[in-house]
């Protein structure tokens, strides 16, 4: 009997994308899989229910889908209505924001389903790069941040030479240069625009200047933590990296923030006396801007905030989900990476000894086995997972 994967349609308000798309729908039913997909789960990607079934997928109601499924893929957390329909055995796959819904997960190891959360996957481990959601949908909205700037900035981005004169170039300074960061300097730099970008990480010199960006050093030590995350500075270091940019941001016209540490509050790295010193017209889009806080004094998500001194704040911590056709094509070829790597011979596998799938998943067999959710949780540390034994040679000629 096949594996049942299904997607269900996304509930969260401004959330636009799908999980799965009709092309991997298509490449998960030629590796032997069964794909459901909710009634107009794709519509807002622009991925109509027709296109589904002529790529192969059952189109059912939501209640089928999540009852007939082994794997259920979500973009984010469904909520509690929908995840306390899931059954015993089941897994199901996504943005489930576990460190913050731990009482969630508590409930879904209770109900014994295998909760895989993509915020928890080691980044660094090469097998894993596929399965990166964050890193795919950084790339879509680091991209539509600079063009998002370029369309509110009241200003030219790149240097115009006209009869009339000459109109000098942006400015654009994008704090944080991981996947998001790095994209917003490659794309208003495509724009015209003069850009730097700013880093604790001093490993991201190369990267900022190999797009034509400008690296700004910090004073601060180095902020790069473990799996590849930036990691939570101390108060000291927090003030310290606002004093220095303060000089940066005042220097600068358009400011893209992307600066996020998976589970925290995130770092306030504009605050409110660089925001009231900004030029008039001044735009900042702060990428991290959640009901958890964001990286600009004064952002809220889904909003754009215009102060007294006519600078714009634009929350944009949803920017993926504003180019979702393009962001659910990355996030489904994910999802597949995942399901690939858990389904062995028609069966679901997780090995909780391998080191990718002991991060990745949440939950298991009815306990909460993630180390860093367990923490978070002030539960005891698990034992370390016995590796499976590979088969003797005798075995094998047997």
């Amino acid at each position: 009997m096949s594996v049942v994967i299904a997607a269900i349609k996304e509930t969260m308000p401004h959330e636009h994308r799908v999980a799965i798309d009709p092309d991997v729908t298509k490449r998960l039913i030629k590796s032997n899989m069964e794909v459901l997909i909710e009634t107009g789960a794709g519509t807002e990607s622009y991925y109509s229910d027709e296109a589904y079934e002529a790529a192969g997928a059952k189109v059912v109601d939501r209640q089928t889908a999540i009852k007939q499924a082994n794997v259920v893929a979500v973009v984010q957390n469904p909520g509690s209505e929908t995840l306390s329909q899931l059954k015993s055995g089941q897994v199901i796959i996504g943005l489930l924001n576990p460190l913050v819904a731990s009482d969630q997960m508590q409930q879904l190891a209770k109900q014994n389903v295998s909760v895989l959360s993509f915020e928890l996957l080691p980044r660094t481990i090469s097998r894993a790069q596929t399965m990166d959601v964050l890193s795919s949908q950084s790339s879509v909205a680091g991209y539509k941040a600079a063009l998002m700037a370029s369309n509110i900035y009241p200003k030219y981005f790149p240097m115009m030479i006209t009869a009339a004169g000459t109109v000098k170039p942006a400015k654009v300074l994008v704090l944080g240069t991981g996947v998001a960061g790095l994209q917003a300097i490659g794309t208003a730099k495509r724009l015209g625009a003069v850009v730097s970008g700013y880093d604790v990480r001093p490993a991201s010199r190369g990267e900022v200047e190999s797009l034509g960006g400008t690296f700004l050093t910090s004073s601060v030590g180095n902020g790069a933590g473990a799996g590849g995350y930036a990691r939570e500075l101390t108060a000291e270091e927090q003030q310290a990296q606002q004093a220095e940019l303060a000089q940066f941001i005042a220097q600068n016209d358009i400011v893209i923030t992307t600066a996020q540490v998976p589970g925290h509050k995130p770092p306030l790295l504009v605050t409110q006396k660089s925001v009231q010193a900004a030029k008039p017209g001044a735009v900042f889009i702060d990428l991290a801007a959640s009901d958890l806080g964001g990286n600009v004094a004064g952002s809220k998500p889904f909003e754009t905030v215009t102060t007294d001194g006519q600078v714009m704040i634009v929350g944009a911590g949803d920017l993926a989900s504003r180019v979702p056709n393009s962001a659910s094509q990355l996030f489904a070829k994910n999802i597949q990476a995942v399901v690939n790597y858990i389904v062995k011979e028609d069966a679901i596998t997780l090995d909780l000894s391998d080191d990718v799938l002991k991060e990745l998943v949440a939950t298991h067999d009815g306990e909460i086995i993630n180390p860093r959710l367990r923490k978070t949780l002030n539960l005891e540390p698990l034992p370390e997972p016995t590796p499976k034994e590979e088969p003797s040679d005798t075995k094998e000629e047997n």
